[in-house]
Parts: C-alpha cells; structure tokens; sequence
C-alpha cells in the first residue's frame, strides 16, 4: 500500500518534509534483504513493506506522525456541527519570516481500489485557504474536485454538485461530500479511518485495550499467542480474565459519587491480563507453574509488546498501514527488531 505523505510548515517544520514508502534506488549487499521488504505494484511501482524515520532530538520525528493524525481527523471530523466555530488546529512555523505566513500545506497520496489518489488541503488557523484530489483512472491523472477558498471546481464522476454551498470556510469539501453520501468521499474516509493506524509507543494503555479485546472475542487470537511466544517473553501463556464489580467490592476509599457513576454507567466488569511461567529447582527442571500479574509483575517492555501485539497482527493479517511513533520506546533492541523481521 503507497502513502506519500507531505507535509509543510506544521508544528516545528521549517522545510517542507515527505514521507514515502515507495522504495528507494538503493541494492543492498543482501539482495534476499532487497526481495524480503519490496513488493510490486506494477512495473512502474515497488513498495516497502516496512520504513524507519531516524533524527536527533526535536528533529520534528513525532511531528510527523502528529501531522498526519491531525490530517486524519481533520477529513474525518471538519464537517461535523461542533467543529463550526472552532479554529483549525494548525500551528505556524514561528522561526521563519519566509514561512510564519504561509499556511499549513499537507498532502497524501495512496492507492485505494487499485486507483492512485493524491489528496491535500492548506489552511490556516480560521480557514482552508485550498483544497485538491486527483487520481489516475487508467494513465493519467484526473481532477475530481479543486478549491480556492470559497470556489471549488467539481467534475462529473465525483457527483458532488450542490455540495459547495454547504461547506463551511473552516471545514474541509471533502469531509461535507461524505457528510452528503457521496460515494468517493465516503470510501476514502473509510480507507484512511480504517486502513491507517497511528498508535503512540510512550502511552500504549489505548490499543492494550485493542489487544485484549481481540483476546476477549476470540479475534486474532491463535496469531497474537504465536506472536508472543515467537518474540519469547518468558512467560509460556497467556490468560484474560474479567471479573465482576459490585458495590461490595469496590476498595473502601472510593468516593460514592464515583461507585454511583462506575455503576450507572454499566462499568462492572474488570479485565487482567495474567502471564504464566515455569518455576525451576535448583537442578534446572520445572516443578510448577507462577501466575504472574502482567501490569504489576511484567517489564515495562513485555506490557508494551502485548499491547502492541494486537495491532501487530490486524495490520500484518489484514494488509493495512501502521505508524508507530517512539517505536523503541521500552522495548529491547533484539525485540524491536524481531517485530520488524
């Protein structure tokens, strides 16, 4: 899957930056290397399987991928009725006489059906200033729609006529077409909040709970047990349990408003997650198993493996793109590469 993804004059970039997983003109000296992380398109297209951003510190790393959540939302959310008298959250480059005019300027393109897409808006902090999607149908590249300001152009097959007049100066034409059922639009928002993953590796407490919700459903759940037995954690299983909350066992130091609110809300039950490992005797042989506790008795780096674990195995199943920022975060060298091999 391609993603060319450029971004200018957000968030700390003083030079516009471009991401892309088309691969590069370069032959390792290991040519399996070469074949293991590169697959074709077409002839005229080759794409990485997997891609690294290194940098010193405040280098704008995590702004890329910042970036590109906000671009992510921003499609997904600017056409909703509590986005109407927001600002846009964009952030000018303060360093710059050349740039801390200029507004933001993000684009993405991407293959969707077998179709290549290029996608991109500008905009400032009141208003998008330009918007633009294009793709290639057979050969050559096409306008589905262009803006300028308040004066968007629209062809036949994007089927958007009338649409104009309802988006807003702060709200992107492309999120309104999909408010109003057209289908392209609605198809590329599905494709990018569904095909696209950007989790953090400093905070990994959202997509643990993915991970044992997968556990929990029986989803993935044979791949993500291989997975951490291959990656070799120590422990030989794993095991989810949920309990049930009731107003007796909740500890005597919780205030009641927060025991009413946890029980109005249907907050009863709680999920842990245990690990079980082998206990030796002093001649090396097993003797008995320990139960341990996988958020009080497990490294830092074992808790951020399983919760990745889950979005590991829906990308790698399901071919979808994931964007892990502070990849290494936490976890051990040989780990962080086993994940990537």
């Amino acid at each position: 899957m391609l993603i060319e993804f450029s971004i200018g004059n957000y968030r700390s970039f003083k030079e516009q930056v471009t991401f892309s997983m088309v691969a590069a003109d370069l032959v390792a000296k290991d040519k399996k290397l070469d074949e293991n992380n590169v697959f074709e398109i077409d002839d005229d297209l080759k794409l990485l399987k997997s891609g690294a951003i290194y940098g010193a510190n405040a280098s704008g790393k995590s702004n890329l991928a910042t970036a590109l959540g906000f671009m992510r939302w921003f499609m997904i959310n600017s056409s909703k009725e509590t986005q109407s008298t927001e600002k846009i959250d964009v952030e000018r480059f303060k360093l710059s006489t050349e740039t801390e005019a200029k507004p933001s300027f993000f684009e993405i393109v991407f293959l969707m059906n077998g179709k290549r897409y290029r996608y991109g808006f500008e905009a400032t902090r009141d208003k998008v200033i330009s918007e633009w999607l294009f793709y290639v149908p057979k050969s050559k590249e096409t306008k589905l729609f262009e803006r300028k300001l308040n004066k968007i152009s629209v062809s036949k097959t994007y089927k958007a006529d009338g649409i104009q007049q309802k988006t807003r100066h702060n709200a992107l034409f492309l999120s309104v077409s999909a408010q109003f059922n057209v289908q392209i639009a609605e198809k590329i928002l599905d494709w990018l909040a569904n095909r696209v993953k950007l989790v953090s590796g400093l905070d990994d407490s959202g997509y643990k709970g993915y991970t044992i919700s997968c556990l929990t459903n029986n989803k993935n759940k044979n791949e993500i047990f291989q997975l951490l037995k291959k990656l070799d954690l120590g422990f030989g299983d794993v095991k989810v349990e949920e309990s049930e909350i009731t107003a007796d066992s909740f500890p005597k130091e919780l205030p009641d408003e927060i025991k009413k609110y946890i029980i109005k809300n249907g907050m009863t039950k709680v999920t842990s997650v245990q690990t079980m490992h082998q206990k030796f005797n002093i001649e090396g042989n097993p003797v008995s198993t320990e139960i341990f506790d996988l958020d009080n008795q497990e490294s830092e780096g074992t808790q951020k493996v399983f919760a990745l674990a889950g979005p590991l195995i829906d990308t790698l199943k399901n071919g979808k793109v994931l964007i892990i920022d502070e990849f290494d975060a936490r976890i051990h060298p040989l780990l962080s590469r086993a994940i990537v091999e």
